[in-house]
């Protein structure tokens, strides 16, 4: 029963469920955006009542956070997730998602172990790598611009 690779690779795509890439990504566009579009409309608020642009984004990060926690405490941001894929975890209200539910997932086991420890599962190596890359970039622009 030996088959090449050609076989293979044929029995392989007749076996694979066949994906939709369309649909996927025009809903990840549409609910990065809407987010999107929330954090600014929430900015510009800010703004117009008096807020500087820095105090402004300030505010718009907590709320959004805020937001990303509720909603992933009330079970909703995961059926955002399934729904609109990539458009729901890259926004700020994403990354808050990451830390939270881990958190709310594993508080049976309790603050120490539970909740702390699980907390950063899946957010921890996007922050280390993070603050990691951007400590080397900077490096990289500080010794590019030691001759000017």
């Amino acid at each position: 029963m030996n088959k090449t690779k050609e076989e293979y690779r044929e029995i392989v795509k007749k076996a694979s469920p066949k994906t939709d890439l369309f649909m996927p990504c025009v809903r990840a566009f549409i609910v990065g955006g809407l987010i999107c579009d929330v954090g600014q409309f929430i900015t510009d608020m800010y703004m117009r009542s008096g807020a500087s642009k820095e105090l402004a984004a300030t505010y718009t990060s907590v709320i959004l956070i805020f937001m990303g926690v509720l909603l992933t405490g009330l079970g909703l941001y995961q059926k955002l997730g399934k729904f609109a894929g990539a458009g729901s975890i890259v926004p700020i209200t994403g990354f808050a998602n990451s830390v939270a539910s881990p958190a709310i997932e594993f508080r049976a086991e309790g603050l120490i172990f539970g909740v702390g420890a699980k907390m950063f599962a899946i957010a921890g190596p996007v922050i280390v790598y993070g603050v990691s890359t951007s400590i080397i970039i900077g490096l990289i622009y500080y010794i590019l611009n030691l001759s000017r």
